[in-house]
This record gives structure tokens, C-alpha cells and sequence, in this order.
């Protein structure tokens, strides 16, 4: 498989989405980071770098999207939501506008920017707030199609999107996003991994690992987090009786969260969560600090045998 990070085809779908819908761009002086200086190159006149202040970065954004016209922010997870969640919630969801928070670097495979920059909570700030869609992408190819999809929903919406290249699962000729709808990759009867963001390629390894002990599981990608496929959440769950959540995020509040919830209101089954188990990251290089954490086929096949 290729490697291509999340935010690289971020940058592209902006260029491309640019020649056809109008749209304006902002950054908080990260634009080569997060590649939407690739927009600004093409489309000066729809781009402003709003400089190290998120806070005013939102409001503005807010002040454009209430004349009807759609707005994306970008800036590192840790900034855009952790420094200005107040306006997130109060000037952006509140109302309802149609401000598109694409946020890059998330979790820790910001590597060595260290802790203070691995923003692992985001998923679990924003879930609270109410009406705010949540997108977090597995790949290079369902993070292009989920810039049109959500350039084209109406209201707030969250991107989770990462710095380290990552692999390319979904061949894009062939595939289809659509908002709030889980996507089954693989079939089994033993158990589900439901995975989110750069985790599904690890559940994707895990079950094959899984298959040469005969174990079968199914494999389904959760690219919305909210709203959650509660529909496929509970089937699967029904179907398996064995639950596992996979994410680069905590377990607390974020997919694991979330699917828990459902089952426990509408299904209750055996259930473990892959993920950062209420500590901070550390600096090191992406790949080391997701085999530290076990956010990896190995965590995830640890997570499906003890559920065995």
C-alpha cells in the first residue's frame, strides 16, 4: 500500500473543490503544515492567514459564514479546538453556521512535537457540543471525498486529520462517502473492531493475523463519529456478541465512548477499547509512539483474544 497523510489530500480537495464551489479558507499561520497553502496559492483572493490567534481565527470565521458563505479553519488539533473551543461552541455551533473546522496533527502521531502538541482529547471535547457533525478519515482517499461531503452538509462540522503519512486503503475511483454511515470492510462471526481515522489499516493487519489462529472478526470503518451508525453499531454487535473499538484518541469519550453508549442502551455486549489509556504522549517518532501505545494490530489483537 502507499502512504500519503490525511492532510496532504486535504490541501488537494481544497484546490479542486476551489474551481467549483465559492468558499473561503483561513489558516492560523500553519498553512504549509496544514496544506492549505496549496489553496492559497490558487486562490489568493479566498484566503486569509488569521496568524497565531485561533480564538479570533473562529470568530471571524463565524462573522463570514453568517452572510451564507462556507468557511474552513485550519490549524493543529491542539489549537484549533483545545484554544478555542469557547468560540467553537458559543459563535460556531451555537448559531449553526457553516464553519468547517479541518484540524491537522491530531493524536500522537505529531511524533515529535511531544505532548503538549499531541492533541488526543478532540474527539471527547467536541462530541458534547450539540449539532456538530464529527469526520475522522482513515485514509488519504475517504479524507478527499470528505471535504466535498462536508463543503455540501449544511451546519458546523469537525475534520480530524494527521501529519504522519499513513496507508491508502480505499482505491478512490471506486469509493463513496457518505456522512453517518459506517462502512463494513470485512465480515466475521467471532467479533467486531469497529476502527476510526489511521486505526482501520491496523484492524485491517489484526484481522488477518487473527484468521491464521482461526479466529474471524468483522472490520468496520467508523469515519463519523458523530452522528454514530448506531444502526450498524448494533448489528454487528448483535451479530458477533464480542465488541472492540480502535482509535488514536483516548478511550475515554471519543469512538470507544460513543459505541459504548449505544450498547449499553441498546444492546450490551463484551466490549474493549484500543487506545490511550488516560495518559499523555511523549516525544518520539509517529511510528514508535503508536507501538509504545499499542495503537497498533498487535493492541488490537491482544483487545479481540481477551474477549475470546
Amino acid at each position: 500500500m502507499s502512504k500519503i497523510a490525511t492532510r496532504m489530500a486535504y490541501g488537494q480537495a481544497l484546490c479542486d473543490l476551489g474551481e467549483k464551489y465559492d468558499f473561503i479558507v483561513m489558516d492560523a499561520d500553519l498553512s504549509g503544515s496544514t496544506q492549505t497553502g496549496m489553496f492559497a496559492a490558487k486562490f489568493p483572493e479566498r484566503f486569509f492567514n488569521c496568524g497565531i490567534a485561533e480564538q479570533n481565527m473562529l470568530s471571524v470565521a463565524a462573522g463570514i459564514a453568517s452572510t451564507g458563505k462556507p468557511v474552513f479553519v485550519s490549524s493543529f488539533a491542539m489549537f484549533a479546538v483545545g484554544r478555542a473551543y469557547e468560540q467553537i461552541r458559543n459563535s460556531v455551533c451555537h448559531p449553526g453556521l457553516n464553519v468547517k473546522i479541518c484540524a491537522s496533527h491530531a493524536g500522537v502521531t505529531v511524533g515529535e512535537d511531544g505532548a503538549t502538541h499531541q492533541y488526543s482529547e478532540d474527539l471527547a471535547v467536541l462530541r458534547t457540543i450539540p449539532g456538530l457533525t464529527i469526520v475522522s478519515p482513515a485514509d488519504a482517499t475517504e479524507a478527499y471525498a470528505a471535504i466535498e461531503a462536508v463543503l455540501k452538509h449544511e451546519g458546523p462540522v469537525y475534520v480530524r486529520l494527521g501529519r504522519f503519512a499513513v496507508p491508502v486503503v480505499f482505491e478512490k475511483e471506486n469509493y463513496k462517502f457518505e456522512l453517518g454511515k459506517a462502512v463494513p470492510i470485512y465480515e466475521g462471526d467471532d467479533a467486531v473492531v469497529f476502527a476510526t481515522g489511521i486505526m482501520l489499516a491496523a484492524a485491517m493487519e489484526a484481522r488477518d493475523i487473527l484468521a491464521k489462529d482461526g479466529i474471524n472478526i468483522s472490520v468496520v470503518n467508523v469515519h463519523t463519529i458523530k452522528p454514530l451508525d448506531k444502526e450498524t453499531v448494533i448489528k454487528y454487535a448483535t451479530k458477533t456478541g464480542r465488541v472492540v473499538t480502535a482509535e488514536e484518541h483516548t478511550v475515554i469519550g471519543g469512538l470507544g465512548g460513543a459505541v459504548a453508549e449505544v450498547l449499553a442502551e441498546n444492546a450490551p455486549t463484551k466490549m474493549k477499547r484500543v487506545g490511550l489509556n488516560d495518559v499523555f504522549g511523549t516525544s518520539a517518532p509517529a511510528g514508535q509512539l503508536l507501538d509504545h501505545y499499542k495503537l497498533n494490530a498487535a493492541g488490537i489483537v491482544d483487545a479481540v483474544k481477551s474477549l475470546m
